[in-house]
């Protein structure tokens, strides 16, 4: 049942994407951007909706009430594709880097033109994050705009050690703007290069925003410290629930951690 289930949500999921993008184009593209974002978050949602209705896997996300107003940087754990659609309909104007490969995909690449996303090209890492810098700055000063931004980089496994990129330090401190760390566990639920789906309830959590002006080095240990404390209780909660999902090696490995640490207290 578990793998009919994954099937048909993975099914629909393309579809709906396929769907959708070609019925809204009209719409999309004559729209000026501000009303065109309607269309991406519609998207999210209704992906979301059809995860829990498929799937049988809710997204329960809070502390929408740490957003700031304005522009600033969203730094969430990335597990899952889910975390690359789940946060940014709850920003009101997201800006993503991505690599500029993806602009040249016929309509997804339109689509990202459209939305005035930083394409970089990935060939030196201190001339993209220069560019970065350089387009970010020139996005927030035309509009107040939030920048979603991995600090990690490349998806890892639930528990697994954390591995935040210097890259996410130099924004923050050329930027000048709050970042909001994010911390969920959805990797157990839509894992990472896997076709299944686990039933459940992703919880997620927009944490308080970390003011600018710190120096490089308390901002990188306020991240890591309070996103990786969340992501800890977030594992924790999700292992007792009624109906666990599958732990990987690394959730696993990181559960006996910090149980071993709780004993060790007591």
């Amino acid at each position: 049942m578990l793998y009919i289930r994954s099937l048909a949500f993975n099914f629909v999921f393309y579809i709906n994407l396929i769907v959708q993008m070609i019925l809204w184009t009209p719409y999309y593209f004559l729209s000026p951007r501000h009303r065109a974002w309607f269309v991406p978050k519609f998207w999210s949602r209704t992906s979301l909706w059809l995860y829990d209705k498929i799937a049988g896997t809710r997204s329960e996300i809070t502390g929408v009430e740490n957003l700031p107003e304005g522009s600033f940087i969203l730094a969430p754990k990335h597990q899952s594709f889910w975390d690359a659609i789940a946060f940014f309909p709850f920003l009101r104007d997201p800006l993503y880097i991505l690599k500029r490969e993806l602009t040249w995909i016929p309509f997804f690449g339109w689509y990202i033109l459209k939305m005035r996303m930083i394409p970089v090209h990935r060939g030196s890492r201190s001339k993209a994050l220069k560019q970065v810098v350089v387009s970010t700055k020139q996005e927030m000063a035309r509009n107040p705009r939030q920048l979603i931004i991995y600090p990690e980089g490349t998806r890892r496994a639930p528990g697994d050690e954390p591995a935040y990129k210097y890259g996410i330090v130099e924004l923050y401190a050329q930027l000048g703007v709050p970042v909001v760390p994010v911390a969920h566990v959805a990797g157990l639920y839509w894992p990472r290069r896997k076709f299944m789906r686990y039933p459940g309830t992703i919880k997620a959590r927009f944490l308080p925003p970390i003011p600018p002006g710190l120096g490089k080095d308390e901002f990188m240990d306020r991240l890591i410290g309070e996103t990786e404390a969340a992501c800890d209780q977030l594992l924790v909660e999700a292992s007792q629930a009624p109906n666990p999902p599958s732990m990987p090696p690394t959730a696993v490995k990181r559960l006996a951690e910090l149980a071993a640490a709780v004993k060790t207290k007591v």
